[in-house]
């Protein structure tokens, strides 16, 4: 399957540049594969706000409900700064499909960061985004961002890439703006809609269905809100289940009871956290091609991103998101 390149805003410290405020880089192994598959704009946002490598770092600070950036060793606030950044930056984005972002950091860090109650109080702390990875937050509310931490999780990381490539994929269906498109990407996609969203997967055919009302603009700017919003969240395991069955079926007659038996335990495996989902959907790929199923061959559900991106090594939280 060929697989249209997403773009990807990254933080540049992740493997591009020896950017931190200690003058290191961090590789970061999921990052530097997805490299030959993703066309990524790497950024520094302390950077380019003046910051030099190496530089005293910063560090976020509430004062009552307002968020600052401050530089404890030279009592340097730097809010405004970051914040014009920020927003010079995302506006200046012709196309962009996701974001990966450098955990815990004031500037990069999308949520979960450490928020200092006070600028000399060290003791008490809260939990806020980074200011430049709350801007992406606000300002693209419906791509996929994460941070290098969370996608070690390899029920987030599925789900990244899932929205990723199938958000990319529908930029080319906004590009050539044909019905017909439309309506292959819908085909194509329903089995992994199936699994997000059974009411989202609705009404983007009442959508389409309704497509002599709109001009082709319109229609496709309806149907991509719902399935950025179909997409949002990650699929529970049930939904997930029903789908896997559902194309189970169409092997009932091919199949020997053993096989069968295999892949029923190994959903009660997936029910309970001991492997993940592109293990399941492995088999399916595998007997698809056994036995000719064309219809499962042409559904994005059994290959939705690069094989190669598939890992089964877990960060140990399973599906604890």
């Amino acid at each position: 399957m060929r697989y249209p390149r997403p773009t990807v805003v990254v933080s540049k410290c992740l493997g591009f540049a020896a950017c931190r405020y200690n003058g290191q880089v961090i590789p970061d192994e999921f990052v530097h594969k997805m490299k030959q598959h993703v066309d990524f704009i790497p950024v520094c946002p302390e950077m380019e706000t003046g910051l030099g490598v190496p530089r005293p770092p910063v560090r976020i600070v509430m004062d009552g409900d307002r968020k600052i950036l401050y530089q404890p060793s030279t009592g340097r606030e730097l809010t405004l700064e970051m914040q014009d950044f920020s927003a010079r930056f995302l506006e200046s984005l012709e196309q962009v499909d996701g974001f990966i972002l450098k955990n815990g950091s004031p500037s990069c860090g999308p949520r979960n960061v450490k928020a200092y109650v006070g600028r000399e109080n060290v003791s008490r702390t809260v939990k806020r985004s980074g200011f430049f990875g709350g801007s992406v937050l606000a300002a693209f509310p419906d791509l996929p961002a994460e941070d290098e931490g969370r996608l070690r999780n390899f029920t987030l990381r599925e789900h990244f890439l899932i929205r990723l490539f199938t958000l990319r994929r529908f930029r080319e269906v906004e590009r050539i703006q044909t019905i017909g498109g439309l309506v292959d990407f819908h085909t194509r996609h329903k089995l992994l809609l199936l699994g997000s969203s059974q009411s989202g997967m609705r009404e983007m055919g009442r959508v389409i269905a309704r497509h002599d009302k709109k001009n082709a603009a319109a229609l496709l700017a309806e149907y991509r809100a719902c399935l950025e919003k179909a997409l949002l969240k990650p699929p529970s395991t049930g939904a997930v289940i029903n789908v896997l069955l559902h194309a189970f079926g169409g092997f009932s007659g091919d199949l020997s009871a053993g096989e069968k038996k295999f892949f029923l335990d190994s959903i009660e495996e997936y029910r309970d956290e001991r492997i993940p989902l592109s293990t399941l959907v492995y088999l399916l790929r595998s007997w698809s091609h056994r036995f000719g199923n064309r219809y499962l061959l042409d559904q994005v559900f059994i290959d939705p991103y690069p094989r190669d991106l598939v890992e089964i090594a877990d960060s140990g939280k399973g599906r604890d998101l």
